[in-house]
This record gives structure tokens, C-alpha cells and sequence, in this order.
């Protein structure tokens, strides 16, 4: 997610909803109505990126460029946070271990945190440049970051808090995803590819091609019926059997999309859109889907977290003024956002 924060206002700044496709206008509301049913004024300075849900402990965790805030998920009010993390991209868990893990993108690290207490353990340094995404896998016990900027994986032994290897992956990572038994997925941004890594050998094991998709970024997972869900750059998702690569399905989502969510008890699949909507997909079966809502929402509303215990979608966003006069040194120069307007809408039923 090299937006970060803020790719996305350049993009989202001349996007309007008239630029939407009719996306099943036919069928809208047949998800229950979702709709937004709170908005949460934070304010503070800083852009943002992913956040992250943690349904049975009630936490929101939201990236704030040099921290991560600690919400409760129920009422928005401030747990805490969690302070010195230069660049902060994501946030993965590991609750058995009691540990949370964060990648710095700036900092090149991965901070390692209590969870009941929130307090800065460790701060492990990768060789890997610019970590984004980042995630736990149980299957080996270790920590995945997706960096950015030198197209590889570094691999975290959480009994020790070291760098135990990396992974190239050819490409620029995006999202990516565990399957929990030792398999991961990621998005590879700049070659329109899915790649599948084997956990325990540390190696890729394959890439598949996603045909009619630019630049995926999202990825949601389908674990019980073994499909992965590629948000793309031009408005398509993308729907792939994680067991052989199979293309199965192609829908149009809107514009400006960087997240994906997969509600695996309602059968839904969500991709928010920096234009401002929210794209919500049916799955009839494993291999056929529909989409059945376009849900406005709020330009540069582009990333979101799902959670699985109330079914409701957290997703950041801001205001922004008009964009400064472009200079030779700034030929496109991106509109700031305005003090005190970031805000996490709730999506619910």
C-alpha cells in the first residue's frame, strides 16, 4: 500500500460517484439494508492504512503514520495506542502468544507489542525495505512482512524476535492472506499476479497470472471453500480457487479500492472504494457470485476491516481541501486533508 496515506486523496480528489457502474442496481438492499450507522470523529494528524478488527477482544486497530490507535469496537472510545512505529502500515495478532506485531514502513521494523497492556516490547529490525503488509501465520508461529520497496518477504521467529529469512518475490507484495495450515497468498501489485508461498520451506511455490486485473491490491480469503478475492485497480474482482488458479469469477466493483473483507457466515464479500462506496457481492456457491449493493459511503474511504463477531465494517476516512497550485518542483501536487476530520464510519444492518 504505497498510498499510505495519500496516494489516495490525488485519486479520490477527482473521482465522483457519477463515475460509477450500474453495479446490480436490480438487486441493491437485498444484503439487509447496510448501511452507516455511526461515524466516529478521531481527528489527529497523520494519514493512515490498514486497520484491523480483533472480533474477540473488541479492539479496532487503526495505523496513524507514526502510531497504531486502539479503539473499542463497540463505542469507538480510545483504548490506547501504540506510540514510535515510523511509517506504520499494518497490524498482525498472534493471541495465543499475547503479542501484536506492526510493520514500519519507514523504519524499516516490525514493533512487537503486548496486547492486554499495549506496551512496546521489541523492535526488530528486517533487511527487507519499506514492510507493509504483515501477518501471523499459527501453522509456523512466525510473523510475514510484505516489503514494498525491495519485493520480498522477511520472516520473523516470534521465540526470538529475529529475522530468520526472506523471500523473493519478483514483484511488488500488496494484501495477502493465510490459509492457517501453512500456506500464504499475496497480491503482487505491478505484475497483475497471485502468488501462493509455502510457510514452513520459506519458498514460493507458484504464481498465477489475474487475467483482466491491474494492479491488485486487496485480498480476501474464503478458507472453507478455498477462494481468494483480488481487489484490482480497474474496478474488478477478481474470484480464484487457492488450489489450482483457476479464474472462477469477474465482477465490477467501483473505483479507488484498496481493501477486501470476506463475511464468511453471511456469505458476503466487500471491497471499499477510495470514489466513496462500498461494494457488496453475494456468494451464491463457491464459484458464483453476484453483486447486490453499491453503498455510498465517503470519498477516500479505500481501506477496511470486517468484524466477524457483529458482521460490521470499519472503515477510515477524511475530509480534503483543494489541492495547491502545481510548481516545477511539484508538478502534481495532492490536497491536504482537513484538521480534525479523520473519522472511522461503521457499516452495519
Amino acid at each position: 500500500m504505497p498510498r499510505f496515506q495519500l496516494v489516495l486523496c490525488a485519486i479520490v480528489g477527482v473521482m465522483g460517484l457519477a463515475a460509477l457502474p450500474a453495479l446490480g442496481a436490480e438487486s441493491a438492499g437485498k444484503t439487509g439494508a447496510h448501511r452507516v450507522v455511526d461515524r466516529w470523529k478521531l481527528g489527529g494528524a497523520g494519514g493512515w492504512d490498514y486497520l484491523l478488527a480483533d472480533a474477540d477482544a473488541r479492539r479496532i486497530y487503526v495505523s496513524r503514520s507514526d502510531r497504531v490507535l486502539v479503539l473499542d469496537a463497540d463505542s469507538g472510545k480510545s483504548i490506547g495506542e501504540i506510540a514510535n512505529t515510523s511509517g506504520v502500515h499494518g497490524i498482525a495478532l498472534a493471541p495465543g502468544l499475547n503479542r501484536g506485531y506492526t510493520s514500519n514502513g519507514r523504519a524499516d521494523s516490525v514493533t512487537v507489542f503486548d496486547l492486554k497492556t499495549l506496551k512496546a516490547l521489541a523492535e526488530i529490525k528486517v533487511s527487507g525495505k519499506n514492510p507493509d503488509a504483515i501477518l501471523f501465520d499459527p501453522a509456523t508461529r512466525h510473523v510475514f512482512t510484505f516489503n514494498g520497496r525491495s519485493a520480498n518477504v522477511s520472516v520473523i521467529d516470534t521465540a526470538d524476535n529475529r529475522e530468520i529469512g526472506t523471500i523473493a518475490l519478483g514483484g511488488k507484495p500488496e494484501f495477502a492472506a493465510t490459509d492457517g495450515k501453512g500456506r500464504i497468498y499475496v497480491n503482487i501489485e505491478d505484475k497483475n499476479e497471485l502468488t501462493a508461498i509455502d510457510a514452513s520451506t520459506q519458498k514460493v511455490l507458484t504464481s498465477w497470472p489475474l487475467a483482466g486485473c491491474e494492479e491488485p491490491s486487496g485480498l480476501a480469503f474464503d478458507t472453507m471453500h478455498q477462494r481468494l478475492f483480488s481487489a484490482c485497480g480497474n474496478a474488478k474482482m477478481i474470484v480464484t480457487d487457492s488450489t489450482n488458479g483457476k479464474q472462477v469469477a469477474s465482477l465490477a466493483i467501483g473505483n479507488g479500492v484498496d481493501a477486501a473483507a470476506f463475511d464468511a457466515q453471511r456469505h458476503l464479500v466487500f471491497s471499499s472504494n477510495g470514489e466513496g462506496t462500498l461494494t457488496i457481492i453475494h456468494q451464491d456457491d463457491a464459484d458464483h457470485y453476484r453483486v447486490v449493493d453499491n453503498l455510498v459511503t465517503q470519498k477516500s474511504a479505500r481501506t477496511l476491516a470486517l468484524d466477524a463477531k457483529t458482521h460490521r465494517l470499519f472503515l477510515p476516512a477524511a475530509e480534503f481541501g483543494s489541492a495547491p497550485a502545481a510548481t516545477p518542483e511539484h508538478p502534481h501536487p495532492r490536497p491536504a486533508a482537513i484538521e480534525g476530520s479523520f473519522t472511522i464510519l461503521v457499516v452495519g444492518q
